[in-house]
């Protein structure tokens, strides 16, 4: 007992920890060490037996409460000799005196939604491909417009010695002895109810119900094989950077019959010198000369289909948005467009030469205060705050 772990720390918690955070430390420590999915991991199985032991005991208040106050001796039976804590040996002969059938498998299938979840394993061995992720970077005009990219990954595909079984050619997996060909086995242990029945993964065929008494040397008995695969992602129109496009069915094959798993794209969209983006509408400045925003102009502009012909009017001040309705990115999966919103920006010349500055000046000398909004508001208040 002196040796058992404490169950705060098998869960990664400190004392005191709420409801909520040791559930969450238990789903995380549960999915992290079950046997289903680690079979390569001969620790897996001990593992994951002490945290849903640490599991049964913080999440029951009672046994909780036993256990802060006197550590394991408040809640194992088998402590002192068998004779428990507070009298609890008495529990095992409640039953009738006969064992406690609980299936670990079932609780935990239970806890993280049974057969519909991705990481369970059937009592054949049958496990889900693993998915693969990658960075996929595309342009700026990709992204607006959908575009279709090779991508280049290493998957893993059924052996083409053995065809998937990791049987050498010319043998075949055989039904396992130690399980009978179900993939688990009834095991009882001590509790401090008494003596429990569990179901687990069977260690001599991992689950698989089959054992390989002579494995493919090109696989060495797992079936499987790292290839090179190209695949084509077709990245639909209107999709953003640090989105992740989902490919069903393009991951890694999985073991024992187990379905693929998926490819995961996460999209990365380079920048644009010209455009920008603000969810489907696209922002683009407008530069124009003293002259044009004063008198007005026909410019040319551009949008992500080409050159358009946008009509600037006399007086156009700086800041001015012009919006041209339905020239920005396609709605992602959906009918319509967003806009594109072209922003005035009113450049001042510089480095003028001496006949430019005199222009300039009798321009500005011919113009009067009723010439600018602006500064006839601001020098009418000045005029009435000084007076």
């Amino acid at each position: 007992m002196a040796n058992k772990k404490d169950y705060y720390e098998t869960l990664g918690l400190k004392k005191g920890a709420s409801d909520d955070e040791i559930k969450k430390a238990f789903r995380q420590q549960a999915k992290k060490y079950h046997p289903d999915l680690n079979p390569d991991n001969p620790d897996a199985e001990t593992k994951f037996k002490e945290v849903n032991e640490a599991n049964e005991v913080l999440s029951d208040p009672q046994k909780r409460q036993k256990y802060d106050a006197y550590g394991h001796a408040g809640v194992d039976s088998s402590y002192g000799g068998g004779s428990g804590f507070g009298g609890y040996s008495g529990f095992g002969s409640g039953f009738g005196g006969g064992s406690v059938n609980i299936d670990l498998n079932d609780i935990f299938d239970n806890l993280f939604g049974g057969s519909g979840g991705r990481s369970h394993s059937s009592a054949g061995g049958a496990r889900p491909g693993a998915d693969i992720t990658l960075k996929l970077d595309i342009s700026f005009m990709e992204a607006c417009k959908g575009v279709s990219h090779e991508v280049e990954v290493n998957r893993q595909e059924p052996c083409d010695t053995c065809k998937g079984t990791g049987a050498k050619p010319g043998t075949s997996p055989v039904t396992c002895q130690k399980c009978g060909g179900e993939g688990r086995v009834r095991v009882m242990k001590r509790t401090m109810f008494g003596m429990a029945q569990s179901v687990e993964t069977c260690d001599a065929c991992r689950g698989k119900g089959k054992t390989i008494e002579t494995p493919c040397p090109t696989c060495s008995g797992q079936g499987r094989i790292l290839k090179k695969k190209k695949i084509t992602v077709n990245v639909p129109a209107g999709i953003d950077h640090g989105q992740t496009l989902c490919i069903r069915g393009e991951g890694h094959i999985g073991i024992g019959g187990g379905g693929r798993g998926d490819l995961n794209a996460n999209i990365s969209v380079r920048r644009d010198p010209v455009f920008r983006r603000e969810g489907f509408d696209i922002l683009c400045e407008v530069p124009l000369t003293y002259s044009q925003a004063a008198l007005g102009a026909e410019l040319d502009v551009p949008t992500i289909d080409g050159v358009v012909k946008l009509t600037v009017p006399e007086g156009t001040q700086p800041g001015t948005v012009f919006r041209l309705r339905g020239k920005g990115v396609q709605l992602l999966k959906r009918e319509g467009r967003g806009d594109e919103k072209l922003t005035v920006v009113v450049e001042i010349p510089k480095s003028l030469n001496k006949q430019q500055k005199e222009l300039l000046r009798q321009v500005d000398e011919a113009l009067t205060v009723k010439n600018f909004a602006k500064r006839e508001g601001f020098f009418e208040k000045l005029r009435k705050w000084t007076s």
